[in-house]
Order: structure tokens, then sequence, then C-alpha cells
């Protein structure tokens, strides 16, 4: 969240393994108060003490969003991450104190749409959970389209299926099922919105797929967190708090920063929102921009940098902070 920002102090209520990997949490607020009101396509960003070591990871909220007593979140665990979803997975157990962020909306439903066509790949469909609850709960149109590796890894296929019977259609890559985009987006009534959350090559897909159809950019919506990569160290200046800092290959800039004691934005952790966008004073060397945010010129420009999920190699970095 932005420098200052209340955060929700919650205690685990309930894990539950969906499948072999990927687990669902549930949170209360520790006073039992109810929790922030909350809209679907909204995630919330997760505090973890790992042995000392401080993380902060993005995650969808996919429980009701007229369930204001708790928050509920699935995470995929990823065995070549930095870490993060395996502590959540081997360590995050029920009772356990935890801290959470407020809820933040980057990937809202639309309201002028009159139609609502998900997209879903893999662990992307948390996130249109809550939307299609929200959905139906207000009488409006969507249908979700659901790609997932196999029967075994489809994660609430069968509770989604029971729930909104034929607006739920599933494809399973394990039986040469696709999603016949062309036809799908060919249609749908006027006013349809789209909304596609999954592995970067299938938002690329859809977009590119909708964009030479003709639809309007601003009827296609997406929603991709970019996991922080490992890397190898790096040193980094901050020239407005005269402190220097070395990023380990498993930490963030942006946890290295706030490790240092410096304050700095952010809203998702996973170069989507450019809250954290930090000006570059001195480049000697190369910035891996890993993040959606900045535009191609900027990149190649040097001259800023997203601390979320970018890394360095070189001489000399020095950043406005």
């Amino acid at each position: 969240m932005s420098v200052g920002a209340p955060k929700i102090p919650v205690v685990v209520a309930e894990v539950v393994e969906v499948n072999d990997l990927i687990k669902r949490f549930r949170f209360v607020r520790r006073d039992g108060a109810a929790m922030p009101v909350f809209s679907g396509g909204s995630h919330v960003v997760v505090e973890m003490d790992d042995h000392g070591t401080r993380r902060m990871n993005p995650y969808s909220l996919m429980s009701h969003p007229a369930d204001t007593m708790g928050y509920e979140i699935s995470v995929r665990r990823d065995e070549a991450g930095r870490g993060g979803s395996l502590y959540m997975h081997s360590h995050v157990r029920p009772g356990m104190e935890m801290v959470l962020s407020q809820p933040v909306n980057l990937f809202p439903l639309d309201a002028r749409a009159k139609k609502h066509l998900m997209i879903a790949g893999g662990i992307g469909i948390t996130p249109f959970v809550a939307q299609m609850a929200q959905v139906e709960a207000m009488g409006g149109r969507f249908e979700l389209h659901y790609s997932v590796r196999s029967p075994a890894l489809g994660a609430y296929v069968e509770h989604l299926q029971d729930h909104y019977g034929p607006r739920v259609h599933v494809y399973y890559d394990e039986h040469k099922q696709q999603i016949d985009l062309k036809t799908l987006l060919k249609s749908q009534p006027l006013g349809t919105h789209i909304y596609v959350c999954g592995p970067k090559g299938m938002i690329a897909w859809v977009k590119a797929t909708a964009a030479a159809m003709g639809w309007p950019a601003l009827a296609v919506h997406s929603e991709e967190f970019l996991a922080p990569p490992v890397g190898i160290a790096f040193d980094v200046q901050l020239a407005a708090s005269g402190k220097s800092i070395t990023v380990q290959p498993n930490q963030s800039l942006l946890e290295a920063i706030e490790a240092a004691g410096v304050e700095a934005p952010y809203l998702c952790r996973g170069g989507a929102c450019g809250q954290c966008e930090t000006e570059v004073l001195r480049c000697d060397g190369h910035i891996e921009h890993n993040d959606h945010w900045l535009t191609d010129e900027q990149k190649a420009s040097q001259t800023k940098i997203m601390p979320c999920v970018s890394r360095f190699r070189g001489a000399a970095l020095i950043l406005d902070r």
C-alpha cells in the first residue's frame, strides 16, 4: 500500500489443500471485527516473516465480496520461486497470526459493460471467483472460459460448474482442448467487455487477438502479477536518504529498500500498478526491466525503474530514494 496505509492484523482461520499445487487460506481479523469491503478483482498483500526474511506477496481475493467476516486467497506452490509460495504452503497453519494490506482493485469489473466475458488460465481463476459472485448478485451477464492443465489441477471447477452451470466452460490441456478465441469473440453481443487473467502468453494472445479483431482497448482488461525474479546480488545508492544497500539474489530491490528503513510506496508489488516507479539518477550498467508498466522508450532510456520486480547488472546504480 501507499506509505502510511493501515494494515489488517489477522488470524489464519482455515487452510485447505485444493489440489497438489494449490492451497486456499482464510483470514479473519484478530479483534473479530468485519473486514474492509472489497469488490471483485481486488487483491491484498500478505506479509510473511520467512525465518528473518520479510516477504510481501500480492494475492487476489476470491471470497464473496458480501462476506465481510473473512478474506480468502489461493496460493499456487512455485518450487522455482523466491520462497513466498513455499512459505505459505509449508509454514502457514490455522491459528497463526499474520498481517494483510488493505484491499486494492487494479482489475475491476467495468460498470459500463453489458456483459462480462472472463478468460482464465490456471491460478488466474482466483479473481474471477469473486467477480462472478458479484455479477450474479447484481443480476448481470457473464460467462467464464477457464483453461487448465488437467482435471486434477482444475481448481474450483466442480464448484463453479455446479453453481453457474452453462455459463462456465472448461478446457483441459491434457485433453488437447483449446479456447476457440476468434469464434468466441465474434459471437459476443455489443457492449461486452473482456477480462483475462493467467499466464503471460495467454494474456498477450487474448489482447492481440481482440485488437486484431477491432475490439476497443478500453473494453479489454487484464491482470498479471509478476513475481520478482532471482538473480545476482547488486549494490545500489539511495541519494535522498544517503544510504547504500545490497540487493541479495532472492530479494527484490523494493524489499532491500524497505529493509534499509526507507519508505517506498506500493500497491501491487508485481510490476503492474506503477506506484513504486522510481527515478534513476545514474546508471552505469544495465537495468533488467521486468515490469509491464514502463513504456519501451522509458525502459531504453534507463531513467526509471520499478523496484518491485526489476534488477540491475553493472558498476553503479543511484536512485532518487
